[in-house]
């Protein structure tokens, strides 16, 4: 037995019980070389008795068996612990300074500005469509939360388990008077003028509940109950005031009532909001989606009639249901189908105009004769876009638990059985698709209000910012319009900005099909284009229909093709074509015939490297603006890199002018910062022929950027020089040895299995050989007009000689 504990123990294990005992045995050390000297002494001297080592191995086997014993106790205590705190219902009350300490640092830097741009952007946009009667507009001027944070959990926090759920709880107490709020109002007839209204402090005090959901890649939160709340509102003269510093009558009951209704559909229960947290963030910024919504079947209804108990669902058998699908601005109803498990599998296209949006699904039961509908149940489904590019849809499950489930990519269904929110009144079944996102470029103001200096707009000026870019709309075709009368013919109106257009009217009932296209003047700052769709009538034309389009995040090129369901009725999409293209420059290269006799700049910014970096992290989010003379020119942001790479192309009239590049940090709180800039010489490049430069950055201490850059004369192209070959053939040996050299360094990669810069250097490789085709087919050209001028001085030769003259 001995022999087999013996082998059991390892080397650690000894030290560790060493490690052990000399802790707890202090004077052992020195008892040690007394025993052994004993020992020694007693066994030479009394050779008869063998008493200390054996006492020895006693003693020892009796300390390790204690330092087992409690070495397995100590396990068997972290076990229950973690059982106890991941089953446990109820955890006790903990304080949390802790917490409250970590927010108050991390505020100033980080919270704050990332709260304050969050809510900033959802009151600008919703001060554009909401607004009190006695003001003609409101605008969001400044908006900042100030230096005092929120205090978390002052008496407490604990854990409790609802169900399958378990739910964080803590208080909320903010109360801060150091917050920067400026609105500027516009008063609506008869009364006249403007006042700036200044929100100058804010107290928000309720419980607050954290749930985790999705394996902790997201957390859902929201109030225990409707808090406290109190907003108080200052008026401020100067500038464009022309109102006395004087309340407005409202103005404060109105600001608190939006905040508490805000808060009460957004974030007291059951309603919650989302924190997502996921592994990866691509840094896209998404202004609009697009929503499949399919209404499959309900099961366990009741009549508004009949109570809630289970035996009553054979009454209902007759029962007649629909049901009624509402965004924001938008309304969607199905069918009217019978029973108490009705199927429907009907689709709406549904509009999300933030990213995060909520879907409410009304049941009405309809009655055969009866003018209005009853209102049985509704339930919410809440979507909202996360940072890695994926979707989270969360709804109330049953016992009021978190439903909550993950789209990884658009395109991908998600199927939820949600029960209705009234007691016992049945389950619906819906299917839900995110068809798309359209991506923002960042260029909305109301993402950076907080970093925008007062500016008063509202005071009468038609100053619209513009982009430099041109807009095509076109109205391709209308589905399932609403028709008030036997006769249809609908026309469609747009505004955008100031501008008005109006399609033709066709008389094609409700799938009419104009395939007219408008042009626009891009504007900055989110506007939105407004459509409304009319059907032409002799007693006055019936308005069938309307929809808001967000134009952020539109690519040049190409062509977003979206069919947007109309608002405020109960059907009806319009189809719509838009495209961004660059607007031609006014100093005369906006006709052909001046572009091909001046020719074109065609620069092209592919990459930079071992760039500044400008944030704290090292890195830097750079982008390169363009000056041509007086043009300027920018290429998209890279996010959170030093080694940038845009491939972007931009083209320039040849006027001679000086060719600079600025490459700039992008910052959306304060000013961008230049992190180098650099000259480009391209006087004495010859014409039609590509040159690949890598520039040192000046300014700065390191720093290159890769360009390409080419003078195109197209009318030199159709025309025979004296030397036809001479510019071609060297540009085309040049690609030649260029992919020489590409085909080289990637046969070194494959060989030394380095694969991560494969992509791009195939990516190269391609585009030198496009590049390559283009100069062998302009060098064939060539050659055929040689060949054909050849020819015809070879026929005027003969025509001329003396042969054909004494022939004559």
């Amino acid at each position: 037995m001995a022999r087999k504990r013996a082998k059991e123990l390892n080397g650690g294990e000894i030290a560790e019980f060493l490690v052990n005992i000399t802790r707890e045995k202090p004077l052992l050390p020195l008892m040690v070389p007394m025993v052994v000297v004993l020992w020694l002494a007693e066994r030479w001297i009394a050779p008869f008795s063998n008493w200390v080592p054996l006492v020895v191995a006693i003693w020892t086997t009796i300390q390790y068996e204690r330092f087992q014993r409690r070495q397995i106790i100590e396990d068997i205590n972290h076990k229950w612990q973690q059982l106890v705190t991941s089953t446990s219902p109820t955890t006790p009350n903990e304080p949390c300074e802790w917490l409250n300490k970590l927010v108050i640092d991390i505020w100033p830097n980080f919270l704050d500005p990332k709260i304050s741009r969050t809510i900033s952007s959802i009151v600008a946009k919703r001060l554009k469509y909401k607004k009190p009667p006695f003001l003609e507009k409101i605008e969001l001027q400044e908006f900042s939360l100030g230096s005092s944070p929120p205090t978390l959990g002052a008496h407490g926090v604990h854990w409790y388990t609802s169900g399958e759920q378990r739910i964080l709880k803590m208080g909320f107490d903010w109360k801060t008077s150091d917050m920067s709020v400026m609105l500027l109002a516009k008063l609506a007839p008869p009364l006249m003028g403007t006042a700036k209204i200044v929100v100058n402090n804010l107290q928000i005090k309720g419980k607050v509940l954290l749930m985790p959901v999705l394996e902790g890649q997201a957390i859902l939160f929201s109030f225990e109950s409707p808090p406290e709340l109190r907003v108080g509102v200052a008026f401020g003269s100067g500038g464009s005031q022309s109102l006395p510093a004087t309340e407005l009558p409202g103005v404060s009951s109105w600001l608190e009532k939006v905040f508490a209704e805000t808060l009460g559909k957004k974030l007291v229960e059951p309603r919650r909001g989302c924190f997502t947290l996921p592994p990866v963030n691509l840094k896209k910024r998404p202004s609009e989606g697009l929503l499949s919504v399919t209404v499959l079947s309900a099961r366990n209804l009741l009549s508004a009639d009949n109570d809630s108990h289970p035996s009553n669902l054979a009454l209902d058998r007759s029962l007649q249901t629909f049901v009624e699908v509402v965004t924001e601005d938008l309304s969607r109803r199905t069918s009217v189908k019978r029973g108490t498990r009705p199927v429907w599998e009907e689709t709406f296209n549904m509009v999300l105009r933030t990213q995060s949006e909520a879907i409410k699904f009304n049941l009405y039961q309809w009655r055969e004769n009866g003018v209005k509908f009853d209102f049985l149940a509704s339930l919410e489904i809440m979507v909202r876009y996360a940072e890695d590019d994926s979707t989270i849809f969360w709804a109330i499950g049953p016992d009021s638990c978190a439903l909550a489930k993950r789209a990884p990519y658009d395109g991908k269904e998600v199927e939820m059985v949600v029960p209705f929110e009234e007691s016992n009144a049945g389950e619906l079944s819906v299917k839900l698709v995110l068809r798309e996102w359209h991506e923002s470029d960042g260029s909305s103001s109301s993402l950076a209000l907080s970093s925008i200096p007062s500016q008063p707009s509202i005071s009468g000026s038609n100053f619209q910012p513009g982009t430099g870019r041109k807009l095509k709309v076109t109205i391709v075709e209308g589905k399932d319009l609403l028709t008030k009368s036997s006769k249809s013919d609908a026309y469609v109106k747009l505004r955008y900005g100031k501008t008005l257009r109006k399609t033709k009217t066709i008389a094609q009932g409700s799938g009419p099909k104009w395939n007219q296209t408008f042009e626009f003047d891009e504007i900055g700052g989110g506007e939105y284009l407004r459509v409304n769709c009319y059907n032409a009538d002799v007693f006055g034309d019936d308005h069938v229909g309307s929809a808001r389009v967000n134009l952020e995040g539109l690519v040049e090129g190409s062509v977003r093709d979206v069919w947007i369901p109309l608002e405020k009725v109960n059907r009806g999409e319009l189809r719509l074509q838009i495209q961004a293209q660059k607007k031609e420059d006014l100093d005369g290269s906006s006709s052909l015939g001046r572009r091909k006799e001046v020719g074109l700049i065609e620069l092209s910014i592919i990459e930079a490297r071992d760039l500044v970096g400008a944030d704290l992290r090292g890195t830097s989010d750079p982008y390169v603006r363009v000056h041509y003379g007086g043009l300027k020119r920018r290429t998209k942001v890279i996010h959170k890199t030093v080694n940038p790479r845009w491939d972007q192309t931009l083209e320039f009239p040849d006027t001679g002018s000086s060719l600079v590049l600025h490459v700039k940090d992008y910052n959306a709180l304060l000013p961008t910062s230049n992190i180098g800039h650099c000259t480009v010489e391209y006087e004495n490049l010859a014409p039609n022929v590509m040159a690949d430069k890598w520039i040192p950055l000046q300014g700065v201490t390191k720093g290159e950027i890769h360009i390409q850059i080419a003078r195109k004369v197209p009318e030199l192209e159709k025309k025979l020089s004296t030397d036809p070959t001479k510019s071609l053939s060297k540009g085309a040996l040049e690609i030649s040895l260029q992919s020489s050299e590409l085909l080289k360094k990637i046969q070194s990669s494959v060989k030394e299995g380095e694969i991560d810069d494969l992509p791009q250097t195939l990516a190269e490789l391609e585009r030198a050989k496009l590049e390559q085709d283009g100069y062998m087919s302009q060098l064939e050209t060539e050659r055929a007009l040689l060949l054909e001028k050849i020819a015809e001085l070879y026929r005027e030769m003969n025509d001329s000689s003396p042969s054909s003259a004494f022939a004559e």
